[in-house]
Formats: structure tokens, sequence, C-alpha cells
């Protein structure tokens, strides 16, 4: 029986470290310095990116070989056995790869930048493929609101009491100094395959989904503006209903203390929907129509182009361009790695140029509304598949707005004597929200097998206070950065 039980016990732990997830770190072997997107090849077209901070998980399951393959540019490729992890402490070091366009070009003419920028466009259809595709892969969206400035408070009311109007006030006080010193960021995690046939027929199929919150998890405008407004009605005739106006607009009809409506977004629930044009507004960055960054950037006749340097790694020349406005319509500055052999682009770095700006809304004087779009940056790396067909294999996409929102707010009685109460809402800050989507695989799609997938309506998602890596454990995941690691949401 003891034989029977230890052989039992030696299986279960090999299928344990046969499961297990490994985290590593990867840096600079002269700098040491941490080096982020770094491609972690766990099989054929298979495998992770490095994080900003260089950390990477891998599942032992997915490793081909017991090896894997890191590539970088700038960075010589490197193999290593899944044993050599460990006696190295989990830290993996690169070489920096030959990189210096003098050296390269010693003996024969400097290419002309503007002829690469040519070939990069010539070759795009030829290169790059975004219909009949099946996109396996890991979203992580996390979202900031800071707030500059946040004053609710009741000007004036028909009926309610001076002492009642100081409390209500007070409350008010209180309630915008706790979301001003408040801590209102939260992680939204899911995987899943979107599948692709063309721009008119997309389903997305998501198997497991988390959001990573505080205990005040809903900071939204609206939010905000419900929860100030049900303050004030606490303090009007409840068995009355309410108009609420905003300067020339009818907000409410009906609005009472004591609807009982259930909020959908109270609900542990995504719309399948919503997560979909989420994941989609995503990828379209990466392709070459004329939503995606590729075709804005490679424009000769709104950017002009500069040829820093080159290097070589693995036998294969890369050049490094950077880009920046030469027009009024162009908004970007960055850089771009495109391949000698193929003119493909590997990777794109942009962000806005100074002084640019996107959308906007100035209606601060009219009626107290104002928005700039102030960040978009962002990183799309792809990899050569094995019909030499470059696919995104992580993309990396940062927005951020400022608001202003300065609204008097009238609640009118629905009753003869239609009493007024008079409510300022005035609310000023920052929203910046980071989604990163991870391809673990691409694979072609038939108009058979799409025909035959199912979509849902909605998705439950798993609410947590803290990063937990077992709940991901088994999927090819982005590894947490130190402020995912570190989130506390019981502690707000």
């Amino acid at each position: 029986m003891k034989t029977y039980l230890t052989i039992g016990f030696t299986l279960m732990l090999c299928s344990f470290l046969n499961a297990q997830d490994i985290t590593a770190k990867i840096i600079d072997s002269n700098t040491k310095a941490a080096i982020p997107f770094v491609a972690v090849q766990t099989a054929a077209y298979k495998g992770v990116i490095s994080n900003e901070e260089g950390e990477f998980i891998i599942n032992l399951e997915d490793v081909d070989s017991n090896t894997i393959e890191l590539s970088c540019l700038g960075y010589q490729t490197l193999t290593i056995p899944l044993e050599d992890l460990e006696s190295n402490n989990y830290i993996i070091q690169l070489e920096p790869a030959i990189n210096e366009l003098n050296i390269i070009y010693l003996t024969n003419t400097k290419p002309n930048v503007d002829s690469i920028i040519s070939r990069v466009n010539k070759n795009l259809i030829k290169n790059y493929k975004s219909d009949a595709l099946s996109y396996n892969f890991f979203y992580r969206e996390t979202s900031y609101t800071d707030f500059e400035n946040l004053d609710l408070k009741i000007k004036k009311s028909s009926k309610v009491k001076k002492r009642q109007l100081t409390e209500a006030n007070d409350k008010l006080a209180k309630m915008g100094n706790g979301i001003m010193n408040g801590n209102f960021v939260y992680f939204t995690d899911y995987s899943g395959t979107l599948n692709v046939m063309d721009d008119s027929l997309k389903k997305l199929n998501v198997d497991k989904a988390t959001k990573i919150i505080n205990s005040n998890n809903n900071v939204s405008l609206e939010a905000i503006q419900k929860n100030a407004q049900n303050t004030v009605l606490t303090y009007l005739d409840t068995t009355l209903t309410y108009k609420l106006k905003t300067g020339l607009f009818k907000i409410e009809d009906s609005l009472s203390l004591n609807d009982d409506n259930e909020d959908e977004q109270d609900l542990d629930e995504f719309k399948i929907n919503d997560l979909k044009e989420n994941t989609l507004s995503v990828l379209q960055k990466s392709q070459i129509d004329r939503s995606g960054m590729l075709k804005k950037i490679l424009n000769a006749d709104t950017y002009e182009y500069k040829l820093e340097n080159a290097s070589i790694a693995n036998g294969e020349t890369i050049y490094l361009i950077t880009f920046q406005p030469r027009r009024s319509s162009a908004h970007f500055t960055g850089s771009l790695y495109v391949s000698e052999d193929t003119y493909g682009v590997l990777k794109l770095d942009y962000r806005y140029a100074k002084g640019k700006k996107g959308e906007k809304l100035n209606l601060k004087l009219l009626f107290g509304i104002k928005y700039i779009e102030n960040v978009n940056t962002g990183t799309i790396i792809y990899q050569q598949n094995n019909e030499d067909i470059y696919e995104p294999r992580y993309i990396k996409s940062e927005s951020g707005q400022y608001f202003y929102l300065n609204r008097p707010l009238k609640f009118i009685e629905n009753s003869s004597d239609r009493d007024k109460t008079t409510f300022n809402f005035k609310i000023v800050g920052n929203m910046i929200s980071r989604e990163e989507l991870l391809f673990s695989s691409i694979n072609a799609l038939d108009r058979l097998v799409f025909d035959t997938l199912v979509e849902k309506e909605v998705i439950t998602y798993e609410v947590l206070r803290k990063y937990d890596a077992s709940t991901w454990s088994g999927k090819q995941t982005l590894a947490p950065s130190v402020e995912l690691k570190t989130f506390d949401g019981n502690k707000d």
C-alpha cells in the first residue's frame, strides 16, 4: 500500500509540475536594465510577450522541446533550456545586436529613407492580412481617474429649510472629498477568441473575465451624478416625483428616490458586444486599412522620416526609422522598425507630437462642457507566420482625456406648485485608459466553421480586490506590472 501511495504521490507531483506557471525576467546583459516587449516563443508560432518591466509568464504545458526562444529588436535571439531558468534565478540576459548604420553600410551606399517607406507601402497588401482569421488573445485594461476639482452643492431651494440645506451640503462636500482623495484605478482582464471573417462578420467568444477594483468601484461621471442626485432627493418631498433639467435640456421626467430600477452596471456581467468593440478597436490599430496606425504613419505627404540606424540580428538587417509631422494634419511622432528583406514593419511606436491633441469639444461657456483627448500613445509588434504574413503579436494602446463639466441642475416638482431646487454639479479631471492585447495564436478561419459559432450575449466576470496569480494559471497571459501586483482594493 505504501508503495502505491508513493507512486500515486509522485504522479500527482509530476502532474502539478507539468501544469506549473513560470515567471522570469529579461534584462540587458550590459546595463542590467529590464527589456520590455521581448517575444518569448514556447512553440512554433506560439508564445507570450514580456511586459514593460521585462517580466513574462509561461505555462510549462505550452512549451515544446523543453526550450524557449527569446527575440527582441536590438538584441541577439536566444534559445534557452527550461532547466537553465532556475539555475539563473529566473533572470535571462540578452546580448545587444550589432547596431551601427555606418558599419553595416561601410562599403555600400546608405539606403534612402523615402525609398524604404515607398517599398513598405508597396508591400503592405502582400505582408499583412486581416480577414478570415481566428485570434486567440488575452486582453488587459488599466483605467485611472484623477479628479482635480469636484464641487457638489445645493444653491437654493424653496422647500429645503436652512438647517437641512447646511446638512445636505455637508454630506455632498464629504462625498466630494472622499472621491477627490480616493484611489480610482481598476483592472479588467479577459481571454477568448475573436473570429473575423470580414468587416461585417465578427464573433467573440470569451472564456474567462475578471475585474480588479477597490471598494469605490464605480466612479463614472454618471454614477457620481446619480449619487449626488439621490442625496438631494432625500431632503425633498419623497412622495413626489421631479423633473431634472440642466439649462434648456430636460434629463429626467419622473425622478424619484423610490425608483427601484436595477442598474445593469450593478451586475457582475459584461455585454459581449461591448467587449467585442473594445477588442476590435485595439486590433484595428494594427491593420492596414484607414483606421490602422500604419496607414496613418506611412504617408510621405503628411510625415517626414529619418533613417536613424540599422541593426543586424540573426543575419537580418532591420532599419530604425523615426517620423514626425510634416503638415498640420499629421499628429504623431515615433519610430518604425522595418525588415530589409521583406519591407515589413516589425514594430511601431507612436505618440502625439508636441502640441498635438486629438478630438476636443469646448462648450464651456454655453453648456459648461469641455473635453480634450490629450494622450494617444502605443506600441504594435508584428511577427511573421509560416506563410510569411506579418501578424500582430502584441498591441498596447493608451488614451487620455481631460474633462470639465459644470452643470446647474434643477429639480422641479411634478405638482401644481412646481417648486424648484437648484443644485450645482462641477467636476474636473483626467481619465487614462491603457489597453493591451496579447495574441497567443492566430489561425485561418473557414466560413463554414464561422457560421456554426454561437456568440453569447453576456459573460459573468469574477470580482477581485487583489491580483491572484492562480486566477489565470494555465492561460497565456501578460505578466502583472508592479502596480497590479501591489494593488489592494481592500484598503480603499
